[in-house]
């Protein structure tokens, strides 16, 4: 594979990504910081298909970068090829708009194949191509310049393993039959909104114990306030004001801004300070919640004791299962979807939907409604249908003979 010099013009940029444009599919990796800022800071971009590879300067001087981000955003004949790619994507959203389209996610594939729940990327490449990834340039300042020539081989590796990896991994995947399963996945990879941070929602990520509309009102007008002032500063909004402090003030709300400097977390020049005003407006602004608006309690559906054991009863059926057909069990379904269950949902489960109800939301449900057991019998762990057929499950030894009902 050829590896091109760093890109630091516009000119070599656009006729590297037109030579790319034909390709079938690209690998794609960024180096960015964060530490310091809300928006990641992009400070390189690496680039490859099977036949060369590049990193491109975006701090370089002068550089137009649309060439590249037309690339990877509206050309949809090229597939893109990352791994973990949220933060990634997210870069580009925030720069375009819009997401690279279309994408493959070889963390999630990986998933599919039975290789852990989120596998890294030096893990994969020993794996596939039996190559051990010398780390030593992984906590480089990538902002700082100029880079030199071991940091910028490092990056490149990204996708140079990359593109060797890719098509070994969706051979795979079409033997198994699998690939169809990360269709879901890769669409909610490719959904800009999900990149965007929006102020009136970031309350929910605010833990508070009270459930009280005019706390939780105080709770959302906060959190969108201090979302709005860690984006116009560019800073990470733990910077502006903490989590604890901001629930603090939401259950506690102080009375005149003089109060602020008693609150634990913020400093005595908030008393006084623009800030503080700014944060005294956004109380006197907040509204209590309306019944529409407030989050709902989790359902126990009935007896709350019953539906949390059938609920460790689906956990343990989801080990087995994806022990069985050797698949990252997060890909099939996650414990909310569990506990949704056992309290008696139905409604919206993707668990109960296409490939994940054949391969488990049908014995999920058998489970729940009465029509299976589990039993170990020396050692192995069988499940029991009420028409006497038995499945038998490889399981780790547990015991002899010990029997967990899980009919009614």
């Amino acid at each position: 594979m050829q590896i091109n010099p760093l890109i630091t013009d516009s000119a070599t940029l656009a006729s590297f990504c037109q030579r790319l444009s034909t390709s079938s599919y690209i690998t794609v990796d960024t180096e960015f910081m964060r530490e310091n800022t809300y928006y990641s800071e992009l400070c390189l971009i690496q680039i490859a298909n099977d036949k060369e590879a590049a990193a491109i300067d975006p701090m370089a001087e002068g550089i137009d970068l649309t060439p590249m981000l037309n690339l990877l955003t509206d050309n949809h004949d090229v597939l893109k090829i990352f791994h973990a790619a949220g933060q990634d994507i997210e870069i580009f959203v925030n720069m375009t708009g819009k997401t690279p389209q279309p994408i493959f996610d070889t963390q999630i594939a990986a998933m599919a194949l039975g290789q852990g729940e989120q596998i890294g990327y030096s893990n994969l490449v020993d794996i596939w191509l039996n190559i051990q990834i010398d780390k030593g340039a992984r906590f480089t300042d990538w902002s700082r310049r100029p880079l030199d020539k071991r940091q910028i081989d490092y990056a490149i590796a990204d996708v140079t393993h990359l593109s060797k990896l890719f098509p070994m991994m969706l051979e795979k995947l079409q033997e198994t039959g699998r690939g169809r399963w990360l269709n879901d996945e890769m669409e909610k990879l490719s959904n800009a909104n999900q990149y965007i941070n929006d102020p009136d929602l970031m309350w929910k990520k605010v833990k508070v114990r009270s459930r009280a509309p005019d706390v939780l009102g105080r709770v959302k007008a906060l959190a969108a306030w201090r979302e709005r002032e860690a984006q116009r500063k560019n800073i990470p909004r733990g910077r502006v004001i903490k989590d604890d402090a901001l629930a603090d003030i939401a259950v506690h709300p102080p009375k005149k801004q003089s109060d602020l400097g008693r609150v634990r977390g913020l400093s005595a020049s908030w008393n006084s300070n623009d800030i503080g005003a700014r944060l005294m407006h956004a109380i006197e602004e907040s509204k209590a919640l309306t019944k529409e608006d407030m989050p709902e309690k989790k359902r126990s559906g009935g007896n709350g004791r019953d539906a949390s054991l059938v609920a460790d009863l689906l956990k343990l059926l989801l080990k087995i299962r994806s022990r069985e057909i050797n698949v990252a069990s997060r890909l099939i379904t996650k414990a909310d979807e569990l506990e949704q269950l056992a309290s008696g949902e139905r409604e919206g489960l993707n668990l109960l939907k296409g490939w994940r109800f054949e391969q488990f939301g049908k014995d999920a449900l058998d489970l729940v409604e009465g029509r299976v057991a589990f039993a170990v019998v020396n050692g192995k762990l069988k499940i029991t249908t009420t028409d006497n057929d038995e499945t038998s499950i490889e399981a780790p030894e547990i015991g002899s003979e010990n029997e967990v009902v899980a009919n009614d």
